[in-house]
């Protein structure tokens, strides 16, 4: 499946749920520096259950991402999230490939 196309079923995921009454948070990459595992542009949504579609990074990521996307469909605060080799919190959820990603993470109104 291309980008494109995996990210309109992203986007597409997202408006079912916000369709549904669910809260929502769409978390996308920013930007990237070194070895990264999606590039920018991925995109990766969250409900306020829980569900996930999408990834930001693999998997190795994803549970700090849908974390802090909690917070943001609770707050409605945007959020720019870094993770690297300089980032302890990365080596913690296993972002140990050398590189740099930054996510931008918004609630879908």
């Amino acid at each position: 499946m291309n980008d494109t196309l995996m990210a309109d079923n992203i986007v597409e995921q997202a408006a079912a749920w916000r369709a549904a009454g669910r809260r929502v948070a769409l978390a996308t990459v920013v930007s990237t520096w070194g070895s990264s595992p999606r590039p920018v542009g991925s995109q990766m949504a969250v409900d306020d259950r829980g569900s996930m579609a999408g990834s930001v990074s693999g998997g190795c990521i994803e549970g700090a991402v849908a974390h802090e996307a909690a917070k943001t469909m609770e707050d409605g605060e945007p959020r720019v999230l870094s993770f690297g080799i300089t980032n302890e919190m990365a080596w913690e959820v296993g972002l140990a490939c050398g590189g740099q990603v930054q996510v931008y993470i918004e609630a879908v109104e």
